[in-house]
């Protein structure tokens, strides 16, 4: 398990950069987002099981579908890093943000919530475990969240259901 991800650390922090100003860092956590393409070979589990959904295909769950990770949607990730880049460099030195909601929801969370927005009933298909998956992933956004203009604002359901209007879009 790798339990919550620290706040501070991380590439970056207390560095200074070419020209003498600080740096920060951010870590974006894994995502959800439209044009992600089910078909990609580096395809998350978003757009696997809503493009597996959206088609009628069964969807592949390795493990017993209870690993669980911290989803942040594009926007927020977006929205964070034009904040830094346009931040005083005395406002971000050395500091460093998971951009993340810092909410935690398992695999078939995710695929009911997607059989939901599709109008479709979720029946998985449970494969073998694949070696080294995180049993568990949550990040600790309470940096990011004591930052207004850093705070994720896109819930996990807003997140899925533009995702879904996008995987429509390409059928």
């Amino acid at each position: 398990e790798r339990g919550p991800r620290p706040g501070g650390g991380g590439r970056g922090r207390g560095s200074r950069g070419r020209d003498g100003r600080g740096t920060g860092a951010l870590r974006d956590c894994d995502g959800a987002a439209p044009r992600h393409r089910p078909a990609a070979a580096d395809a998350a589990v978003i757009p696997l099981f809503g493009g597996a959904r959206l088609h009628g295909r069964e969807v592949e769950v390795h493990g017993d579908g209870l690993q669980s990770r911290d989803f942040t949607y594009i926007d927020d990730v977006v929205a964070a890093n034009l904040k830094a880049a346009s931040a005083p460099a005395a406002a971000c030195s050395g500091k460093a943000y998971n951009i993340a909601p810092g909410i935690s929801a398992s695999l078939l969370d995710i695929l009911g919530i997607l059989g939901e927005l599709l109008g479709v009933t979720p029946e998985p298909h449970f494969a073998p475990t694949r070696a080294g998956d995180v049993r568990r992933s949550l990040a600790d956004a309470s940096a990011a969240a004591r930052d207004p203009a850093i705070r994720c604002t896109i819930d996990l359901d807003d997140g899925l259901a533009r995702t879904v209007d996008w995987l429509r879009e390409l059928t």
